[in-house]
């Protein structure tokens, strides 16, 4: 890693980005025309201390991970991104990688969406961000390690989460999550992480071991989009999951609302407005920390096209 190179480059970046444009409040009397420290690390997921050493270049090799994530704060175009990465001494994840990135143009589409609970993941379900409104609903993400960051994981072997489901409910659930990462290994076959996921999927479940090394079902359906969240506050919460995929980037965008006017609303609304802001650190990275690297934009579509379906994993 070229470590002042590095550092300087990020310093440069951050400082030269308005928080509006990263869509952060300015607040009165700020004498910084760009991004403060503080508001990077909370951007990028990171500590405040391991940016100010990774701007100094006290801090060495940091993970694809991180680097991705500090593009995402940084709202760096691709070239800019590309050359963050080799600085880091790393190569921009290749096409046979399930994408991890989320474009600038996506991000202020989440910024827009910043008061409505929503969570993204990527195309092997590993979670790249959520926003304070659903920490709020669905509890704090931050809490979240290792494979259970992967929906397909916390649904199958892990926590689960705060939806309800009948037993019935759950086993069709993971027949979806079985075809729909199926499909995504398809896709990404070369993928290690994707590779490991499976493995250790398969290892830990006997059910999903039997889905997988079974014979290929047909496309995963998806499911009710109606349901029910046992808040441990203001109780059950019904509210609607719509997932809009980007299909040039391979993300899943899982957005969660409820009826205009009805007490699920309330309750809903109650839940969000008692986030402290739409985009805190939802997660903390570290330079070791496990993570999905990412890919290039395949041909034919733009980045910012949406579209609504996708296996639906109800407990995420």
């Amino acid at each position: 890693m070229e470590n002042q190179e590095f550092g300087r480059a990020v310093r440069r970046w951050r400082e030269r980005l308005s928080p509006q444009l990263a869509g952060l409040p300015a607040g009165p009397r700020r004498r910084a025309t760009g991004l403060r420290r503080e508001e990077l690390a909370g951007l990028a997921g990171i500590s405040v201390d391991y940016l100010t050493r990774l701007e100094q270049g006290r801090a060495t090799s940091p993970s694809g991970q991180v680097v991705e994530a500090l593009a995402r704060g940084l709202r760096l175009a691709d070239p800019e991104r590309d050359l963050l990465f080799r600085l880091a001494g790393l190569s921009a994840p290749g096409p046979g990688v399930v994408p991890g990135r989320i474009t600038p143009s996506v991000q202020r589409l989440l910024d827009r969406l910043g008061g409505v609970p929503l969570v993204v993941y990527d195309a092997a379900w590993n979670l790249i961000t959520a926003n304070a409104p659903y920490d709020a609903l669905m509890g704090d993400t931050s809490a979240l390690r290792g494979n259970d960051r992967n929906a397909v994981w916390r649904n199958v072997v892990g926590v689960g989460s705060r939806a309800v489901q009948t037993p019935a409910e759950h086993d069709t659930q993971v027949e979806r999550l079985a075809a729909d990462l199926r499909m995504t290994a398809s896709r990404y076959p070369r993928d290690p992480g994707l590779r490991r996921l499976v493995a250790e999927l398969c290892a830990a479940s006997p059910r999903f071991a039997e889905l997988w090394n079974g014979p290929a079902g047909p496309a995963p359906v998806e499911g009710s989009r109606h349901k029910v969240v046992e808040h441990p506050s203001v109780g059950p919460i019904t509210v609607d999951c719509d997932t809009l995929v980007v299909a040039g980037d391979d993300l899943r965008v899982m957005v969660y609302t409820a009826e205009p006017g009805s007490p699920d609303a309330q309750r809903l609304d109650s839940r969000s407005s008692s986030a402290p802001s739409p985009w805190p650190p939802s997660h903390r990275l570290t330079a070791r920390r496990r993570g999905r690297g990412t890919g290039r934009q395949p041909p034919g579509r733009g980045p910012g096209w949406l579209r609504p379906g996708s296996a639906d994993v109800s407990r995420t």
